[in-house]
């Protein structure tokens, strides 16, 4: 096998926003969710909601103007997401910054900069939109996320005990 046809068999990685959802896309999403949650990085979910409740929570994210939602694909399926949190219009005192959560990669796709990919696409987008701030809330228990953004230049700022 020449080196051009190993080329064509790699896959894929890609990141982009998402504004809506193709019945394939949802469903992507809901199945990627449920694999990082089993995988310990649920972002809040420990247990893996219904799939109603996953669809829904997704819908209302991509339905909501102060919410950027990206997500990696590999090979065209959606494999992890993060979503940029814009502050409410009355919090001017915290309107240059935006809050960077539910930023995950299913367990499969790992291994293909898909985590590095989205955190660069938010840092790109967040200019873009003119915050200079990102605030990140990651739990303690989530080494490999917290490595990526310290070797990315975000700082530790705080612990919540």
């Amino acid at each position: 096998m020449t080196e051009s046809n190993l080329q064509s068999l790699k896959p894929l990685p890609k990141v982009e926003r998402l504004i809506a959802f193709t019945s394939n896309d949802l469903n992507d999403l809901c199945d990627a969710t449920d694999a990082a949650i089993v995988g310990g990085g649920g972002f809040g979910w420990t247990h893996i909601p219904s799939r109603d409740i996953l669809e829904r929570f997704w819908q209302g994210v991509v339905a909501m103007p102060s919410r950027i939602l990206l997500v990696a694909r590999l090979d065209g399926v959606i494999c992890g997401t993060c979503q940029l949190i814009k502050p409410t219009v009355n919090n001017e005192a915290q309107a240059h910054a935006v809050q960077l959560t539910t930023n995950f990669v299913a367990p499969w796709a790992r291994g293909h900069g898909l985590a590095r990919q989205l955190l660069r696409e938010a840092e790109n987008v967040a200019r873009k939109e003119g915050f200079s701030v990102i605030n990140l809330d990651v739990r303690e228990t989530m080494i490999a996320a917290i490595e990526l953004y310290e070797t990315s230049g975000f700082q530790r700022f705080g612990e919540l005990r």
